[in-house]
């Protein structure tokens, strides 16, 4: 039986989840003249997979599932996330959602995976600008695309060992879970809110097709969506008033 010899030094890859910035940064190793991608992995089911094969980076980007601590200590080398947020501000779920809602630097980080969620060393990170007219997917749209750009950047460095990563203030920011999520999606139609609060809400939670933000109203729910424009890419739409026949006058008055 004849096997494929991997050039010296060539790392070889593991590859967990493929959502929108993790088919990128699949689709980038593939076609690295340095890299072997053994497998792509979605479900907590592959784990044994991923012994069998035995490794030498595990990277995740995208994987909806916590990694747990046995699987981590597989790869010869390291196992590596990409977090969607600049961190330690807004660990786990949804973080352009939070950056915006808690007005916290948002950006991209790519960081080495410990047993606890998004709390591993930083490799590398970069901030992301966000506008008041952004909402959670205008955002999320422009971390996706800082953090490819962030990892291709940043791999040769990786895999030839020439990072120096720096220990998480754990004490700064917050994890966010599914339930915290879950409870800012309800709006109180009788709270008091302040409205720059209330906007930020709204925007973060904006996220099309996804219904997110809404309120309860006689045994039904109302889904809620914003939309900001800045005044220079404000767009007016011209059309007729369509007047009922009483009501047509020569001019405007």
């Amino acid at each position: 039986m004849n096997f494929f010899a991997l050039p010296e030094g060539m790392p070889t890859v593991a590859f967990l989840g493929m959502n929108r910035f993790g088919e990128k940064v699949y689709e980038y190793l593939v076609d690295h003249d340095d890299t072997e991608v053994l497998g792509v992995f979605t479900e907590e089911s592959q784990y044994s997979s991923i012994r069998t094969l035995e490794p030498e980076f595990l990277i995740s980007a995208g994987f909806d599932y916590i990694i747990p601590a046995e699987i981590l200590d597989v790869p010869a080398e390291d196992a590596i996330n990409l977090h969607p947020s600049f961190l330690p501000y807004n660990r786990g779920v949804n973080p352009d959602v939070w950056s915006i809602i808690k007005d916290e630097p948002a950006g991209v980080t790519i960081h080495y995976m410990t047993p606890d969620v998004d709390a591993g060393s930083i490799i590398a990170q970069r901030t992301v600008d966000v506008q008041p007219s952004d909402t959670g997917r205008d955002l999320r749209k422009r971390l996706d695309r800082a953090l490819v750009k962030l990892f291709k950047e940043s791999w040769e460095d990786i895999y030839t060992g020439r990072i120096v990563s720096k220990t998480q203030n754990l004490e700064v920011g917050a994890e966010n879970r599914k339930a915290d999520f879950q409870k800012v999606c309800e709006i109180d139609l009788d709270a008091e809110v302040r409205v720059r609060d209330f906007i930020d809400r709204l925007r973060a939670l904006t996220f099309t097709p996804y219904h997110n933000a809404y309120f309860k109203k006689g045994g039904s729910s109302y889904y809620v969506r914003i939309s900001i424009e800045s005044e220079e890419n404000a767009q007016f739409d011209e059309f007729e008033w369509d007047e009922p026949t009483l009501f047509k006058r020569s001019h405007h008055s």
